[in-house]
């Protein structure tokens, strides 16, 4: 039987070793050497790094590879021209971290709503508080949703159980929803904007200066995306001015977040470290279950899922 090389992360092994079929030869990589080492012999791969230079070093080298596999959504950092060139599938881990994700966005809401990083403090200074600091209810409020992917549409059902009334932002248009070239003149009305886009040439710095300023003074900004689509530079302008609320910001530019970056002086803005994905303990698990699942198509000549496009980059 011809056995198809099939190079993985070390750290996905205990998961997925003793299930592989016989016809993958598995191979395991601890380090970048190693992966650059395994990397031309492969011909499906699952080279997930934290340092996406890496990351991107090795599936250049990977030179027959015909599927590449990640368990990150976002696929920014991958070469996907060169990919596209070389005619490689790649499957992104749309989904995997989803649930977190919404629920992080919850948390997020009602931290600010409630002025909760108060009430923290106040534990800790053993001080015995007589009235809240946040007076925000989410009832009745208004989200506008720019990303309507998984995260999106579970962030959306969530919110609707506070009775939240939820915006999307779409190509097709529908009811609670703007379509791209009409949500900017439409964020005045909004009490949150929540970014759950894809990080593309399309929404890279889409919150700038002109959106901030168009937003309510009492609105705040919830980025679960990627650093890039806010213009980071205009938000610490628009914080420390207070011409909106808060920020509440899992990602920024870059990351980690340096020492001495403003952000985190502005008592504002909310940084929780990009650490929405994984507050949970079933990534990979559930990565795992997705790519022994998708192992078995790719053998039966079936499509693989979730496909990235790789010309949309999502």
């Amino acid at each position: 039987m011809t056995k198809t090389v099939t190079v993985l992360s070390g750290l996905i092994r205990p998961l997925v070793e003793s299930r592989l079929p016989e016809w993958v030869e598995p191979r395991f990589f601890q380090s970048k050497d190693e992966a650059l080492e395994l990397a031309p012999h492969a011909e499906i791969g699952w080279f997930d790094m934290y340092d996406k230079k890496d990351m991107a070093a090795v599936i250049t080298a990977a030179t027959k590879l015909k599927w590449l596999n990640s368990i990150y959504a976002g696929v920014d950092g991958m070469p996907l021209d060169l990919l596209a060139t070389r005619g490689t599938i790649v499957t992104n881990g749309a989904g995997i971290n989803a649930i977190t994700i919404a629920e992080y966005v919850v948390m997020g809401m009602l931290t600010v709503a409630k002025g909760y990083r108060e009430v923290v403090r106040a534990q800790e200074r053993r001080e015995w508080l007589t009235d809240s600091p946040g007076k925000v209810e989410l009832f009745g409020s208004k989200a506008l949703l720019l990303g309507y992917g998984a995260i999106g549409k579970l962030i959306e059902e969530r919110l609707k159980g506070f009775a939240v009334e939820v915006t999307v932002v779409r190509r097709t248009p529908g009811e609670h929803t703007l379509t791209p070239d009409q949500w900017r003149a439409r964020l005045g009305d909004f009490d949150w904007v929540i970014l759950a886009v894809p990080a593309t040439p399309e929404t890279d710095g889409m919150i700038g200066a002109a959106e901030l300023a168009t937003m309510k003074p009492s609105a705040t900004l919830i980025n679960i995306a990627r650093g890039s689509v806010v213009d980071q530079d205009a938000l610490v302008a628009a914080l420390d001015a207070q011409q909106i609320a808060a920020a509440f910001l899992d990602v920024t530019t870059p990351e980690p977040l340096p020492a001495d970056n403003p952000l985190w002086s502005l008592d504002n803005a909310h940084i929780t470290m990009h650490l929405s994905g994984r507050a949970q303990d079933k990534m990979f698990v559930r990565s795992a279950e997705r790519f022994l699942e998708n192992l078995a198509r790719w053998h039966r000549g079936e499509a693989v899922e979730p496909r990235v496009n790789l010309t949309l980059g999502y």
